[in-house]
C-alpha cells in the first residue's frame, strides 16, 4: 500500500496547486490512499463544504484539520455529515465531528487519525493520552494507521513519534507550514517526518503577504495577515509505503514542488 499526504493547504494558490498536480502526483505515485490536511483551505481560515467536496472529487480519501477548523462558520453547517472530515480528536467532549475515520481500499482497512500539540497552541486535552485512546479503538479494526499531528514544536511532535512507535503506520507532522528533512522510519516500523509543509503562496510568509509579515516585524503593531490571490505556488507532501500485513512502514519520501523543484514524472 502506498499512501500520499498533502500538506496544510493555503487560500486559493493551493487549491490550485491540488488541481494541477494532484493527478499528476496520482499517475507518478499511483497512491493506494490520498490525505489532504485542508485546515487553511478557504482564504487561510478554515474549509467549507464546497472546497471539501472538491478535494474529495480531485481524489483525496480523507480531509484532516487543525487549530483553524473554526475558523470558517460554514463548517457548523456540514462537519456532522462530513464522513470524510476529521478534526482533532482532543478537542472537548461535544464537540461537533470526529477525530477518526476509517477508509477502505483494497480489502483494507486504514485508519486516519487528527490529533493536536498543546506547546503554543490552544490547551486542548492531552494529546498524548486521546492518542492511546485512538489507537486502541482504531487497531480494534485495522492495523494500518496514519496520524496527522497538528503541532508548533518540534519536541513535542519528536515526543509523539516516539510515544506512539510501532503502534501507527506513520505519524506526520502539520501547522508550522515549512517541511523538514528529517524523513524516517522509526525502530519499531513507524514513518516519522515532523513537518510536511504548506501548499499554497511559494512567495509569502507561511501563506501569507509577505509585506504584511514584514510590517508587523518591522513596527510591532496589529496588522491584519491575508493570503495572496496571486502568485508562484508550492506543493508539500510525502509518500508513505506501508506492507499490507503488518501495517509497518517501509519507506517515507517527501514532496516538494515549485519552480526551484519543479516536479517531473
Amino acid at each position: 500500500m502506498e499512501l500520499l499526504f498533502i500538506g496544510d493547504v493555503v487560500g486559493s494558490i493551493g487549491r490550485d496547486m491540488i488541481t494541477e498536480y494532484l493527478p499528476q502526483l496520482k499517475k507518478a505515485y499511483r497512491p493506494t490512499v490520498t490525505v489532504i490536511n485542508g485546515e487553511n483551505a478557504a482564504a487561510g481560515r478554515g474549509i467549507t463544504e464546497k472546497i471539501y467536496k472538491q478535494f474529495l472529487e480531485q481524489g483525496a480519501n480523507a480531509v484532516t484539520l487543525g487549530n483553524h477548523a473554526w475558523d470558517n462558520r460554514d463548517i457548523f453547517e456540514f462537519i456532522d455529515d462530513a464522513k470524510y472530515l476529521v478534526r482533532p480528536a482532543n478537542f472537548p467532549e461535544g464537540t461537533p465531528g470526529t477525530g477518526l475515520v476509517f477508509i477502505k481500499s483494497n480489502q483494507l482497512e486504514v485508519a486516519v487519525i487528527n490529533m493536536q500539540g498543546r506547546a503554543f497552541m490552544t490547551d486542548l486535552d492531552d494529546p498524548f493520552r486521546k492518542m492511546d485512546e485512538l489507537i486502541e479503538q482504531a487497531a480494534a479494526r485495522t492495523n494500518i494507521i496514519f496520524v496527522d499531528f497538528h503541532a508548533e514544536t518540534t519536541s513535542e511532535k519528536q515526543a509523539m513519534g516516539w510515544y506512539v512507535d510501532g503502534r501507527v503506520t506513520a505519524i506526520v507532522g502539520t501547522h508550522t507550514h515549512v517541511q523538514t528533512s528529517d524523513n524516517r522510519i522509526l525502530p519499531k516500523g513507524t514513518a516519522y517526518l515532523t513537518d510536511v509543509g504548506m501548499t499554497g503562496p511559494y512567495d509569502g510568509i507561511l501563506g501569507m503577504d509577505k509585506d504584511a509579515s514584514l510590517r508587523r516585524f518591522l513596527t510591532a503593531m496589529p496588522t491584519r495577515f491575508e493570503v495572496p490571490k496571486a502568485g508562484r505556488g508550492l506543493l508539500s507532501g510525502c509518500m508513505i509505503s506501508i506492507n499490507d500485513t503488518t501495517g509497518r512502514a517501509s519507506k517515507i519520501e517527501r514532496i516538494l514542488i515549485n519552480e526551484d523543484h519543479p516536479f517531473t514524472m
